[in-house]
């Protein structure tokens, strides 16, 4: 067995602890990252984020997805295989693994392939496939970066072919003609509008009333009548009280008594954190009652050297906000000034169309009490969105402002060009800007971006405001 010393150890190789090791490389630390898979770049690059969004895009461009309003016809099942959209899937997760293995190695991070669990809270121990342990690391400070998994309850009958979670959905050999996706959440209705693009016959269940209820309840009628229009089909207000398996096909039996079968079905109903085999018992590190690693505003454990970052954690569990915990961890476990985490972030949601918002919905700043406007633009009045072959009366621009400071409070957007665009409103917000800027700013025309100024000048007609004397 062989003994190594570390500054830091980084456990996990997802966009947390890549950004994680390499802030702590880049003030000089010695820092190595502890991989259980061969290669790194975790279950973000290839069980979830990297592939699930190139999926998407294969789709779009395959299928010609924008081209269907200007081409005049319905998009034929069938004509897109797996093996196109893998093609294309394989090929980004080659690249995108290269580029993880050049910039660990730029910063002189050593890689170390294997299981990590914790003997003690300074000492962890590396076994290999067989179990055989191969190193034992000592390290001043250590970072968990381990990330989350599909929740499989054992009375579900996965067999990765026809009873799926998002992990092994990746891994079927033909579009299938039917799909039952269990979970209206971001996994499941994401995945969901993919296959119903695909030609797909799509049924969402889920027990609450609409899909994705997160959203600011405007835009989610938006995402829903949106995903109806492309063939899928939602039953709210339901409760699965039986999956299994019958003649080669899935079925669910409901609480209300009805049966739904399909060729598939994938269960998107939660992600467990990747805590349980690391040991953390044994370093003292305490978790919640989910199995979700307990940490203050800083990321550190309950012991002070240990920090956790990312889906281990819970919480958002994006990869964009994952890399600023591991980022903002790592300096803080090397002695470096620190920001705390900011309180609002974008987050995007890539179904068909994407939705990408920040800051309050609607619904909270009524609850709240906040006196608010609301600036509209629709994707029918920005002449990108007809030059690119969108569905024009899904995509819109929502701008929540103060009615009286006019402070941008949220931004909330759905259509294509939505996870882009979203930043321009994000950074205008941070700097305390008022509504009023996106109508003093010239934007590029024709682009998306312009949204912002039609939906500012919507807001603005609709108040009072001083008039110069």
């Amino acid at each position: 067995m062989e003994e190594l010393t570390f500054d830091l150890v980084v456990i996990g190789s997802g966009p947390a602890g890549q950004k994680a090791a390499i802030q702590a490389a880049k003030l000089g630390k010695s820092v190595s990252v502890v991989e259980k898979e061969q290669d790194p770049g975790g279950n973000c690059l290839y069980s979830a984020t990297i592939p699930s969004k190139t999926f998407r895009e294969s789709i779009l461009a395959l299928t010609r997805f924008h081209d269907r309003r200007f081409a005049d016809k319905s998009y034929e099942r069938g004509s897109v295989t797996i093996q196109d959209l893998n093609k294309r899937l394989h090929q980004v997760i080659l690249e995108e693994k290269d580029l993880v293995i050049r910039q660990l190695r730029k910063n002189g991070i050593r890689v170390i392939s294997g299981k990590a669990s914790f003997e003690d809270p300074y000492t962890l121990s590396i076994s290999n496939l067989e179990g055989k342990s191969v190193y034992k690391i000592t390290a001043t400070n250590f970072i968990i970066a381990t990330g989350s998994k599909p929740r499989n309850p054992s009375n579900v009958p996965f067999d990765g072919k026809i009873i799926l979670d998002s992990t092994t959905l990746l891994g079927i050999t033909e579009v299938p003609k039917s799909m039952i996706v269990l979970g209206g959440g971001v996994i499941g209705a994401e995945y969901a509008s993919f296959f119903a693009a695909l030609g797909t016959e799509v049924t969402v269940v889920d027990r609450r009333a609409n899909m994705l209820p997160q959203l600011d309840t405007e835009i989610g009628v938006h995402i829903q009548t949106a995903l109806v229009d492309i063939g899928l089909k939602f039953r709210g207000n339901k409760e699965p009280e039986e999956i299994g398996k019958h003649d080669g096909r899935a079925y669910v039996k409901l609480t209300d008594g009805t049966t739904l079968t399909s060729d598939v079905l994938l269960y998107a109903l939660g992600r467990t954190a990747n805590a349980e085999a690391l040991g953390i018992e044994n370093a003292g590190v305490k978790v919640n009652n989910k199995g979700y690693i307990i940490v203050n505003a800083l990321f550190q454990t309950n012991m002070p050297h240990i920090y956790a970052v990312g889906d281990v954690i819970g919480g958002a569990s994006l990869a964009s906000t994952s890399m600023e915990q591991g980022r903002l961890a790592a300096r803080h476990a090397c002695g470096s000034d620190i920001h705390y985490f900011p309180v609002f972030y974008p987050v995007g949601i890539y179904t068909i169309p994407e939705i990408s918002s920040f800051g309050y919905t609607e619904d909270e700043l009524k609850a709240l009490g906040f006196h608010y406007e609301v600036g509209r633009a629709y994707y029918y009045e920005i002449a990108r969105s007809h030059i690119s072959g969108d569905n024009l009366e899904m995509g819109m621009f929502k701008i929540l402002f103060h009615a009286e400071t006019l402070q941008i409070l949220g931004v909330h957007i759905i259509g294509r060009g939505a996870t882009e665009v979203i930043h321009i409103g994000q950074v205008a917000a941070s700097f305390n800007a008022k509504i009023s800027y996106f109508v003093d700013q010239v934007f590029n025309y024709p682009t998306y971006a312009e949204g912002y100024r039609i939906a500012a000048l919507n807001g603005l007609n609709k108040i009072k405001l001083p008039t110069l004397k």
